[in-house]
């Protein structure tokens, strides 16, 4: 699974790299088909002013001029070109180094995912590559080793640990239980007392009196401003 993790993010970054690669090797292949005429101009006018070709004239003549101007000329198109070419040759290769990174990168975030697939399940998948009997019976071994715990614990009788689970459990509920009926008093005393509270103010004739004052006001009110809403319709 790590082979083909690498060999897939590698296909995925290598189109982009080799793109750019061949992109580096298209301008050096520029600056060295300039750099060979450049040399073959430079052949030319000497040899004219050797005499050797050209007009077989020694001197530097009109015809030797022309040439070594033509030469001077692609030398300074060269100059450009290559100062051009090995700034993208630059760019190109920092694209690479970037990608390159990136690959490193997405191998190490994925790697911790494959590492980590070694659970039942993925053990179980490995078993479609073995024949139907040893698969099944590896399986039933892996089954039993993971429940074997389980069945442990379920087929073993109550030892120390459960007998002190079960008393702290049952203090547990006793004390709920405690402040459940504790807190069922506390309303019901409450409700008592409120009633007998609200009794003994019904009997009492002063605060009937003040009560049937209050009520009249606010009846009044009500009236005046029924009046005076019944003024604004009309």
């Amino acid at each position: 699974m790590t082979l083909n993790n690498k060999k897939e993010i590698s296909g995925y970054f290598q189109t982009d790299i080799d793109k750019n690669k061949k992109e580096i090797e298209r301008y050096q292949a520029e600056i060295t088909a300039k750099e060979k005429e450049v040399n073959a101009l430079y052949d030319t006018y000497i040899a004219e002013a050797e005499g050797t070709k050209g007009t077989l004239k020694i001197g530097k003549g009109p015809v030797f001029k022309e040439k070594i101007a033509k030469h001077n000329l692609v030398k300074s198109d060269l100059d450009t070109l290559r100062k051009n070419n090995l700034s993208r040759i630059a760019q190109n290769e920092q694209k690479i180094k970037t990608l390159q990174t990136q690959q490193d990168q997405k191998v190490a975030l994925t790697q911790p995912v494959i590492d980590g697939f070694d659970g039942l399940m993925a053990r179980i998948n490995a078993l479609n590559k073995l024949p139907l009997l040893p698969s099944l019976f590896i399986m039933l071994l892996f089954l039993a080793i993971e429940t074997a715990p389980i069945l442990a614990k379920l087929m073993s009788g109550k030892g120390e640990y459960d007998i002190k689970l079960e008393d702290i459990e049952a203090a547990l509920k006793s004390t709920l239980a405690q402040d459940q009926h504790q807190r069922q008093l506390l309303v019901s005393t409450s409700a008592s007392m409120h009633n007998q509270v609200y009794a003994d103010i019904a009997k009492d004739k002063k605060m009937y009196d003040l009560q049937r004052k209050k009520a009249t006001e606010l009846l009044e009110l009500q009236a005046h401003g029924f009046v005076e809403k019944q003024k604004k319709a009309l």
